[in-house]
């Protein structure tokens, strides 16, 4: 009979006698858990999960997973480069039975993850990490979009009064009201209109 659990947001399809390697447990080596959030029992499928059924395994021991690399390198301006790595703390356990019912009365201590919650697997710095340089990036895009169409308005009010003739003082007017555009676009948000507007009244 096989089953499928769910433990550190991912699941699992065990028989008796897996082994497997999950997410950090609150346990030590050749201590009994037993997984209490079972998907799939044999051809029962529960909704979420299957009532009274559990898996049971036995922890062999506390191990990390295989080194994965982060590699940074700024090619402009500074030129740095920046190397790092991680390896996941992983649990080693190999599936001892399969309860179809009847889990609640087994006194067995249920699988605890290390993050938050039953089974939870713990957020990395690293998840953190990437999720605010996503959002940095995010927002470094729209200064430079606005700072892009900021400098393509004031070029094309510098050609319109080249083309009329305008003397030295007024395209120094016209140069002065572009680089203050141009600053208003990358750091004031949504400013691009009235950049745009002092640019055409210069």
């Amino acid at each position: 009979m096989f089953a499928v659990l769910k433990t550190g947001g991912k699941q699992y399809r065990v028989q008796s006698g897996d082994v497997l390697r999950v997410e950090k447990l609150d346990a030590e080596a050749g201590e009994t858990i037993q997984f209490n959030e079972v998907l799939i029992v044999g051809d029962q499928i529960g909704a979420p999960f299957v009532a009274g059924a559990a898996v049971q395994a036995t922890v062999i021991d506390q191990i990390k997973g295989e080194k994965t690399i982060h590699f940074v390198r700024r090619r402009r301006k500074h030129s740095s480069k920046r190397t790092k790595g991680h390896r996941q703390q992983l649990t080693l356990l190999r599936v001892t039975d399969i309860l179809a019912g009847g889990a609640e009365g087994t006194g067995v201590k249920a699988a605890i993850g290390t993050g938050t919650g039953q089974g939870a697997a713990p957020v990395s710095l690293m998840v953190r990490v990437r999720q605010a340089a996503s959002t940095v990036r995010q927002e470094a895009g729209e200064v430079l979009d606005r700072v892009e169409n900021a400098a393509e308005r004031v070029v094309d009010v510098v050609e319109d009064a080249v083309e009329s003739r305008t003397g030295k003082v007024a395209l120094a007017a016209v140069a002065a009201a572009g680089v203050a555009a141009i600053a208003a676009a990358a750091f004031l948000p949504g400013s691009s209109d009235k950049a745009d507007d002092s640019a055409d009244n210069a």
